[in-house]
């Protein structure tokens, strides 16, 4: 094994070399205590940390003496923070920001600075990987709903027509068979492992294809666009804000917007399509966190009307679960027992606008119950409840609070922020957890300005409470290890 405990593999020149010389003796380094370091000074220097032995003798070399000196003084460094001249060179005056960067600079100040500033890219292991199932699952949905044919046919509310299964069988088949022509051009060269993976794709994309019909079935919200571009050459232009002579520039893409016409007035919701388990999580947006798609919203209810040429409301915002239910139970399980767990597996997540018509737009409640927002209707007076209704008052509080957290962001960029900070929400889930910098990084909460950020959960009642008073106690959450 090498220092840092990789594997290592006999090299192949020393079995040439045996067969050459039949009586060479070879000797492996742990035979030797690691004395094959110590025959030259450049590997020595990796041991000085450890020996005083090994720091006095290379001390003696005029060459090395400066080096062992840096050596012994970085327990003792900080990791300091970039002057102004250095984050125009390494970030410009005009950051570019997308949603991965601004959660990823709210995640860990240095992780940040190691991938956009130094521009370190992690070493890659070779090796097979399957068909990207996001890209698919995205490509799939965006073509299928564009489809005239299916647009054209007859709709039936809730639950698709044994005719609309027909055809959205054969739709997604066309769809799939285009994408592995023009994505993947064919199959016919790949792997069997390949083949075999993307076949079981095939099914589960089917069912979250249906799912999102059925939903939009239900709704009077219809999807006006996909892949809504936030960029030079975009539907609308970059997000941008400037503090300290600092701009941030954010662009993205929005996966589809749902849109619904309402006394000349056009309500928008923003949808995300989630591969994945994540959520729509109130802590992290409290923390600057997962913001991009209300950040989304909240711009296209300010330009919007250039592009649709109607006055934009914000409806919503949800994260659509494009996966496949995945049902816990007996093998007994009936199946309309199963129906009901794969229903509640399929919830959308997020916020929606608390207003009885859009609610009413977006799925009328059937037998007292909504299928696929995340609401209740109570059994006695039928009022309607949950933690993603919220107000236009409070829509609005939550674009307040979003402009200040990219007040933040230029701010500290400006300053010029590296910190070894990384959120922490536990053992497993934390910023640390899958960083591709660990190795530069050499994290050690109390050494130096090193610190976890603990963020404590933030209930739905506790959030809102938060935005409706002055953020002048922050510097105590802090220090109360909440923010």
């Amino acid at each position: 094994q090498g220092t840092g405990g990789e594997d290592r593999r006999p090299c192949f020149l020393v079995e040439r070399m045996k067969l050459i010389f039949p009586t060479l003796l070879v000797e492996k380094e742990e035979q030797l205590g690691g004395s094959f370091r110590l025959s030259a000074p450049l590997p020595a220097l990796e041991q000085a940390g450890r020996s005083a032995t090994i720091q006095k003798a290379l001390s003696a070399l005029p060459q090395y003496k400066q080096q062992v000196e840096r050596l012994l003084q970085v327990p003792n460094m900080k990791r300091g923070s970039l002057s102004r001249g250095a984050v125009d060179r390494l970030y410009g005056a005009k950051v570019p920001m997308s949603a991965s960067r601004m959660d990823l600079y709210k995640s860990c100040h240095f992780s940040y600075f190691m991938r956009y500033g130094l521009k370190a890219q992690p070493r890659k292991v070779a090796g097979f990987s399957a068909p990207e199932y996001g890209t698919f699952v995205h490509y799939v949905l965006e073509y299928f709903f564009k489809d005239t044919r299916w647009k054209e046919a007859p709709t039936q509310e809730e639950c698709l027509s044994p005719e609309q299964k027909a055809l959205l069988g054969t739709l997604v088949d066309e769809i799939i068979e285009r994408y592995i022509q023009e994505e993947l051009g064919g199959l016919e060269e790949q792997t069997e492992r390949f083949r075999y993976l993307f076949n079981r794709l095939r099914r589960s994309v089917r069912s979250v294809v249906e799912n999102a019909a059925e939903e939009l079935a239900s709704s009077q919200f219809k999807p006006i666009a996909f892949e809504f571009g936030f960029a030079k050459s975009g539907d609308l232009p970059p997000v941008e804000l400037t503090v300290d002579d600092m701009t941030v520039s954010i662009s993205g893409f929005v996966d589809r917007i749902d849109g619904w016409v309402d006394d000349k007035r056009l309500y928008l919701r923003v949808v995300d399509y989630k591969t994945g388990r994540k959520s729509f999580d109130l802590t992290e947006i409290w923390n600057g966190l997962g913001l991009q798609m209300l950040l989304y919203l909240f711009t296209l209810q300010e330009r919007g009307q250039d592009v649709y040429g109607l006055p934009v409301e914000g409806a919503g915002v949800l994260y659509f679960p494009a996966r496949e239910a995945t049902v816990k139970g007996k093998y007994a399980i009936t199946d309309e027992q199963w129906r009901k767990e794969a229903s509640k597996e399929l919830v959308r997540r997020g916020i929606v606008l608390d207003d009885p018509k859009v609610l009413e737009a977006m799925e009328a409640p059937k037998n007292g119950t909504f299928r696929f927002l995340p609401l209740k209707v109570g059994k006695k007076d039928g009022a309607i409840s949950g933690d993603a209704l919220v107000t236009a008052e409070r829509f609005g509080k939550l674009q307040t609070h979003i402009s200040h957290i990219l007040e933040e962001i230029c701010k500290e960029l400006s300053a010029g922020n590296i910190s070894a900070d990384p959120y922490w929400r536990g053992p497993e889930k934390n910023a640390c957890q899958y960083c591709d910098f660990a190795d530069a990084c050499q994290f050690e909460p109390g050494q130096g300005e090193d610190c976890k950020r603990f963020l404590a959960n933030v209930k739905s009642g506790e959030f809102w409470q938060r935005l409706e008073k002055p953020k002048e106690d922050d510097k105590h959450q802090k220090e109360d290890g909440i923010l």
